[in-house]
């Protein structure tokens, strides 16, 4: 219909513009952290801008449904300002229809989000790691204290540190089913082989038998990977800016293998909050573009949306570390605070859509 076109780009039209404010501020707030590993090996100006570029795609998804409430709120406002709603309104369009608007929008935003989170975000996180781990001279964050563990079968892995498609630091252990160790294989380097195997160099293999340990040192050892290259780079980078099909492809392993994947459930569910935390948004904008606030003008509209903004991020945060810390089912915590914000926003503008009837 020509109404929901005409809305749903107004409002579009200012989500752009404050999705890109949002995302630049809160880049700046990130290259202004960087710039206090600068001087540190060969990290320079250029690589902690480099950073902040590539790690700002991540900034975007996470403030998107912020961005969402605040162009609600301005869009509509600025169409309230010019009586543009009252005309609507005169015509019998109702508050429902207005914001119903507004949320076909969000099926767009949502679709071209999971894109980024699917191809964008995880390759443009790698790198801006990979990068400035190299420039540091240490290992990928979330490699230290230990490395990077995966396991299956018996056969436990650990990484130390990538460099490209090569790993450094690789350890094997082999167990039996009777739980004993069978053999530990630590070489220095890793590369991936055309058929799927790594070439492991700079070996050192312990292998354990009749209560007896043989060690031996090849030259070179060939290993078949239980997970891929890019799977453990994935792995390596955080749960949240993981592709959303490959964590949650990851956490049905994890489970199939009777392991915790608590972390890496929650962060899949808070992708999936999503969705439902910008429709929550766009009802919640409700009563405050249609009710008296309206007057307040643009800055009164601002400042509601980003106390609101930050409350709603808050509650996610608390619930979040909530669940981690008591074991709380993973998509209860990630999607409780989504959910109530929906039931609010609807009950609202049920309410607001009652009143404005008497």
């Amino acid at each position: 219909m020509l109404l929901d076109r005409y809305v749903g780009w107004a409002v579009f039209r200012v989500f752009l513009l404050v999705t890109a404010g949002l995302t630049a501020l809160f880049s700046l707030l990130g290259f202004v952290e960087q710039l206090s590993l600068v001087g540190q090996g060969q990290y320079r100006l250029t690589g902690a801008l480099s950073y902040t570029l590539l790690t700002a795609p991540g900034q975007m998804l996470q403030l998107a449904p912020v961005s969402m409430l605040l162009a609600a709120l301005l869009g509509l406002g600025g169409l309230a300002k010019h009586s543009e709603l009252t005309a609507f309104r005169s015509f019998g369009v109702s508050q429902a229809r207005i914001i119903g608007a507004v949320a076909k929008l969000c099926l767009p935003v949502i679709a071209a989000l999971f894109l980024i989170a699917q191809f964008i975000i995880p390759p443009a996180q790698q790198a801006a790691q990979r990068a400035r781990a190299a420039a540091l001279g240490s290992a990928l964050p979330g490699l230290s204290n230990g490395g990077f563990w995966a396991q299956k079968n018996g056969v436990f892995l650990n990484v130390q540190s990538f460099a490209g498609a090569e790993l450094h630091g690789v350890t094997i252990f082999s167990f039996a089913p009777s739980g004993g160790l069978q053999s530990m294989v630590e070489a220095d380097n890793a590369a991936p082989e055309p058929d799927g195997s790594w070439r492991l160099t700079g070996v050192t293999r312990d292998r354990i038998a009749d209560g007896q340990t043989v060690m031996d040192n090849p030259a070179m050892l060939s290993w078949k990977p239980f997970l891929s290259t890019r799977q453990l780079q994935l792995l390596a980078i955080p749960p949240e800016t993981m592709p959303p099909l490959a964590l949650y492809a990851y956490v049905r392993q994890l489970k199939r293998q009777h392991q915790r994947a608590l972390v890496y459930e929650q962060s899949f569910w808070r992708m999936v909050a999503i969705p439902l935390s910008l429709l929550g948004m766009t009802l919640i904008a409700a009563p405050f573009v249609f009710g008296p606030q309206r007057s307040g003008g643009a800055g009164r509209q601002i400042v509601i949306g980003a106390l609101l903004g930050m409350v709603f991020v808050l509650v996610q945060q608390i619930t979040g570390y909530l669940g981690l810390l008591l074991a709380v089912n993973p998509a209860f915590s990630a999607l409780a605070p989504s959910l109530l914000l929906l039931a609010l926003g609807g009950w609202l503008l049920e309410r607001g859509g009652h009143a404005s009837r008497h």
